[in-house]
C-alpha cells in the first residue's frame, strides 16, 4: 500500500448537509477500494485564482489514505463521474520515520569539538603596557 492525499474542490452551492454528505462519500470511495483513511480535514470556503466550471470560490476538502496503487484507478473514475467535484488533485506521499524528540535534538544540535587541552581553559586577558607595544614596534621595523 502507498501512502496518497487527495485534495478536491467542492462546488459552493451545495448546502452544509450536502456537502458532508458528499465529503463521506469520497471516504466511503476510499474504503472500498480496501484503503484505509488518514487525517481528513473538512471542507473550508475558498475564493479560487480563476473561474473553474463558472465559479469563482468553491469549498476545499483533503484527506490523506493508504491505497493499492491498483486501486487507484477505480478511485479517479468515481471521482470523475462525480458531478459536484470541481477539481481534485492525488499526490503520493513519502512516509517518515518519526523519532523521538531527544534523538531528533542530538541529529541537530551542533556541539562544539573540544580537545583535551582546551577542556576548561580559558584564554586569559591582559593589559598590555604601552612601552611593550613601542618596542615590539621598533623590533618589526628594525630601527
Amino acid at each position: 500500500m502507498k501512502y496518497y492525499e487527495l485534495a478536491y474542490l467542492i462546488s459552493p452551492d451545495l448546502s452544509e448537509e450536502e456537502s458532508k454528505s458528499l465529503f463521506s462519500k469520497v471516504g466511503g470511495f476510499v474504503s472500498e477500494g480496501q484503503g484505509v483513511l488518514g487525517k481528513i480535514t473538512g471542507p473550508f470556503k475558498r475564493k479560487l485564482g480563476y473561474p473553474i466550471k463558472n465559479k469563482n470560490e468553491a469549498l476545499l476538502a483533503s484527506l490523506e489514505f493508504h491505497l493499492n496503487p491498483e486501486s487507484l484507478s477505480v478511485l479517479e473514475k468515481k471521482l470523475k463521474a462525480e458531478n459536484q467535484i470541481l477539481r481534485y488533485l492525488i499526490i503520493a506521499k513519502k512516509v517518515y520515520k518519526i523519532t523521538p524528540r531527544e534523538e531528533r535534538v542530538h541529529l541537530f544540535k551542533k556541539t562544539p569539538k573540544i580537545s583535551e587541552k582546551t577542556a576548561g581553559h580559558k584564554p586569559e586577558h591582559r593589559k598590555v603596557e604601552l612601552k611593550e607595544i613601542d618596542r615590539k614596534i621598533e623590533e618589526i621595523l628594525g630601527e
